[in-house]
């Protein structure tokens, strides 16, 4: 196994087996509640959740967001997760395909097009890895091996400073990612991995070209302390605790990017971890709401294990449009039944 194998298996080990959640800071979200509705009006059978996301059609406002691949065992999980993502119209995004650009042969760890077909599928490149020899020949690669919809850059700077043997250089990036932008065949999406993206930073990078942001905010697993238990020295492990509350919560994330940017695609993700968390989400102002750790928990299991969770979530989102007296998420989302508690 290779030294970026061994790293992707770590990740899913420490994120399955360790505390490595965020402990004092929140993603926001329990800092709003929303006006319960004694008589809605309306039929909870025929409350709809589809939603449309980069012009293609989804069952549900939720994202599996990006986690794994590269390996045997991240192949069994990105084949479950992909499968109950084509049965409920989800989407789906895939691990780092670095390790598919520098390893050919991991490629169909990544490749879950034949499973889901109809899916809106977003393949993923760190985007630093624009200042380490990566191009638009390498972004258009992992494109092309997933058939996908679009691009993820994810940025990670705090995961990096952190991470043994981690890519630091960010200089300049920022112009390499909007020549990308105009080049690439695809949209491009950027994420942060936990730490939550800025109104500013939002749009510096909606100037730059990016089709839709990602705010990966923090509330959730802290890729900190991830690093920290990967940690080869003292001084690496501590670096990783301290900084293991830093960032922004996805809450703020949100509202502060709508406000600055009323229109653009946005996903909210970064410790959501139940429908209500998704509900509250778009009512704050985001489009689809991504989950990760609970799916990598499933996915770890069995298909069914996915599916069950899936199930829950949808029922949990209805449940709260059922007791705000919304139909449609396009309801939910003008209604202003969301409170800021406070």
């Amino acid at each position: 196994m290779t030294q970026t194998q061994t790293r992707k298996a770590d990740h899913i080990r420490i994120c399955l087996d360790e505390d490595v959640q965020f402990q004092r800071l929140t993603n926001g979200l329990e800092k709003y509640r929303f006006t319960h509705c004694c008589l809605p009006e309306i039929n909870c059978n025929e409350i709809d959740l589809n939603s449309k996301f980069l012009g293609k059609t989804m069952g549900v406002p939720l994202l599996i967001s990006s986690m794994t691949g590269g390996t045997q065992q991240a192949k069994t999980i990105n084949f479950r997760l992909a499968e109950v993502a084509q049965h409920y119209k989800l989407a789906m995004g895939v691990g780092s395909q670095r390790v598919a650009v520098e390893i050919p042969q991991v490629a169909d760890t990544f490749a879950v097009r034949s499973l889901a077909p109809d899916i809106l599928l977003f393949a993923n490149l760190g985007a630093v890895q624009l200042n380490y020899t990566y191009g638009l020949d390498e972004c258009q690669r992992v494109v092309d091996l997933l058939q996908a919809d679009a691009l993820i850059l994810h940025l990670n700077p705090l995961q990096e400073c952190i991470q043994p043997q981690g890519d630091t250089n960010f200089r300049g990036l920022l112009k390499k990612i909007e020549l990308l932008c105009a080049k690439l065949p695809v949209p491009v999406i950027v994420k942060e991995v936990g730490n939550g993206i800025s109104a500013v930073m939002a749009q510096k990078l909606l100037n730059a070209g990016v089709s839709a942001i990602d705010v990966a905010g923090a509330g959730g697993t802290s890729w900190a302390k991830v690093e920290s238990e990967r940690a080869l020295s003292d001084k690496q492990r501590q670096l990783g605790l301290t900084f293991a509350d830093w960032g922004l919560p996805t809450a703020e994330c949100i509202t502060s990017i709508r406000a600055i940017a009323p229109e653009v695609p946005l996903i909210a993700s970064g410790g959501l971890r139940n429908g209500l968390d998704i509900a509250k989400a778009i009512a704050l102002g985001a489009d689809i709401s991504g989950l990760a750790w609970p799916f990598l928990k499933a996915a770890s299991e069995s298909a069914e294990a996915v599916d069950s969770l899936v199930q829950l979530l949808i029922a949990e989102i209805t449940t709260v449009l059922f007791c705000t007296g919304n139909a449609t998420l396009s309801e939910l989302k003008n209604s202003n039944v969301l409170q800021k508690l406070g």
